[in-house]
């Protein structure tokens, strides 16, 4: 199953965790793991702390200045050596965007700089790390994603294709408030009009965000500005979308193989920040379905990891309605690797166990070498 015999092989590694966005915590524990179960099958595997640190270990301090006053400015810029201790290739376990490593910026840089790194491109991180973009290249390809209104800081409000009506909320004389973030909140009277066109009970959450992180379950119009304002805290648009009640699951992806279904089963109402990360008493049921089902979701899980072009290892998460039909959520390119993590249970439950896993998604930085080691 392995294509890399010898840990060698990998050259040293930098085990990227950590960093500025709001996973930070997460990260840091997920990289712990993950150094930890490599360093255990003898590859040569370094923590660093965030891209700058990154950049720095690759390229010292950057760039030089020629002096000589000839040529443009750009080509008055010389690189700086790059150091003896560089790595030759990138773990990626950095969660979120805005100093994480799941928003494209990261795999642009080390591909301007050729150096490997695992899991999506540019590509499939950015399109992945925004909920809205994903939605509409899904909804084009007929691929099911709930209902949903885009709310842009500042906005009067717009809707997703998918919504009702294909109109934006009508405006109003409500006033933007600031946002904590420093933005503009979309305007009261829009957001009201937007839980009306999508019919209530919404899901209100920052597009760019993961881990649950600013999201709120609205059931009163009452409640939607809170949402809103806890939404507002984090950079980018809000998403408002129709909450999809049923059962929460995820599929893992490795390749080209979508491992075993996992269903949620929080103690509380919801699987929020708490039941993902500190609960003990959260139910992982692997595989979630069973027959068709299991099937069926695997498929279009990988249908839609395929479709915004994303390539080494993910993690699709989905809703199935009390129907039976299901509804794509979002994907993430860098998953968590903690204790509680759900890719780590899935690859159990087809008898990959963790270090064998790590292993295995470090392997995915090859085909950005153009070769199967």
């Amino acid at each position: 199953m392995n294509k890399v015999k010898d840990p060698r092989q990998f050259g040293r590694v930098a085990v990227l965790m950590g960093g500025t966005s709001s996973e930070r915590e997460v990260s840091l524990n997920s990289g712990a793991n993950v150094l930890a179960a490599l360093r255990a099958r003898g590859v040569d595997a370094h923590p660093v702390d965030g891209i700058p640190a990154l950049i720095e270990a690759l390229c010292g301090s950057g760039f030089s200045r020629d002096e000589s006053g000839e040529g443009s400015t750009a080509s008055r810029l010389k690189p700086l050596p790059q150091k003896a201790g560089k790595f030759d290739r990138v773990f990626n376990i950095l969660h979120g965007n805005k100093g994480g490593g799941e928003d494209g910026v990261l795999q642009g840089l080390l591909e301007a700089l050729g150096v490997p790194c695992t899991g999506s491109g540019v590509l499939g991180t950015a399109l992945a790390m925004d909920k809205i973009r994903s939605k509409q290249v899904w909804l084009s390809l007929d691929l099911p994603t709930p209902r949903y209104v885009r709310l842009a800081p500042g906005d009067d409000g717009q809707d997703g294709p998918s919504a009702a009506g294909g109109r934006k909320p009508g405006a109003a004389d409500g006033q933007d408030g600031p946002s904590a973030a420093g933005g503009r909140k979309p305007r009261a009277a829009d957001v009201h009009a937007a839980a009306r066109k999508l019919g209530l009970p919404v899901i209100i959450k920052p597009s760019c965000e993961g881990s649950s992180v600013g999201v709120s379950r609205v059931f009163n119009d009452a409640d939607l500005e809170a949402a809103v304002e806890l939404a507002a805290r984090y950079p980018g648009e809000l998403l408002m979308e129709q909450l999809i009640e049923g059962q929460e699951l995820t599929v893992g992806i490795l390749g080209e193989q979508a491992l075993p279904s996992i269903r949620i089963v929080p103690a509380g109402e919801y699987y929020d920040y708490h039941a993902k990360y500190v609960a003990e008493d959260t139910q992982y049921l692997c595989p979630g379905l069973e027959g068709d089902a299991e099937t069926e979701v695997r498929r279009m899980c990988l249908a839609a990891f395929h479709a915004i072009g994303c390539s080494g290892w993910s993690r699709v998460d989905v809703m199935r309605d009390k129907t039976g039909k299901f509804y794509l959520l979002e994907v993430n390119t860098a998953p968590g690797m903690t204790s509680h993590s759900l890719v780590p249970k899935a690859a159990a439950q087809v008898g990959i166990d963790f270090e064998s896993l790590c292993w295995l998604i470090l392997e995915t930085s090859f085909k950005q070498e153009g070769a199967s080691a």
